[in-house]
């Protein structure tokens, strides 16, 4: 799978033949820091003295590779299809080969680093249901009035908690046929392919 460069992305990436092999090596430690770190001005300050750049270049600089390492490691793109995908920036031998061994030496860092930053949903741990049935009441001798009322358990950063539904079953049934629909999608080539490019 080849990785799909905007032309901002590429303007951003352009600047890195101007600073050479060993600011190549620095601004792609700068990108991993920043993905460790957060936000850090002064050290793209104190880079683009180093390198005697400008400021707004070496931030963009760091921004493209932070965006390329990001998004190949989220992928997972295999060294050729790398190299494919920075054919189209017109880099030199040397300093393709420098990006791969960047991206090769940092991925599975990076992904730990994505893998944190990922949202901690919650799972299911168990459920619990009940139907109630009103029979009647003071105003009316006969009617049938179901209630399905549902407990939900689920298990959050190691830690149980509940909630509590309740629905009547023509809801409900709508509610299983949807979630049925959407696991019969998920048996598409097409979702399929979606969610093996996710992982």
């Amino acid at each position: 799978m080849l990785l799909v460069l905007s032309e901002e992305q590429r303007a951003h990436l352009g600047c890195l033949p101007r600073v050479g092999a060993a600011g190549v090596a620095e601004l792609g430690r700068l990108a991993v820091e920043l993905l460790r770190r957060g936000a850090a001005p002064r050290a793209c300050e104190a880079a683009a003295r180093k390198l005697d750049a400008g400021a707004d270049s070496v931030q963009r600089g760091v921004e493209g590779l932070m965006y390329l390492l990001v998004e190949s490691s989220k992928l997972m793109i295999s060294e050729t299809d790398f190299e494919d995908s920075l054919h189209v920036l017109e880099f030199s031998d040397e300093l393709n080969k420098l990006l791969l061994q960047l991206y090769l030496d940092n991925r599975k860092e990076i992904r730990s680093i994505l893998s944190e930053l990922a949202p901690k949903l919650p799972s299911y741990h168990s459920l619990e249901w009940r139907l109630d049935v009103q029979l009647a009441s003071r105003s009316l001798r006969q009617q049938i009035k179901p209630a399905v009322t549902i407990k939900l358990h689920l298990n959050q950063n190691e830690e149980l908690t509940s909630q509590v539904l309740q629905t009547d079953p023509s809801t409900l049934l709508h509610l299983i046929q949807q979630l049925e629909q959407a696991l019969g999608e998920m048996k598409t080539n097409h979702c399929r392919r979606i969610a093996r490019n996710m992982k």
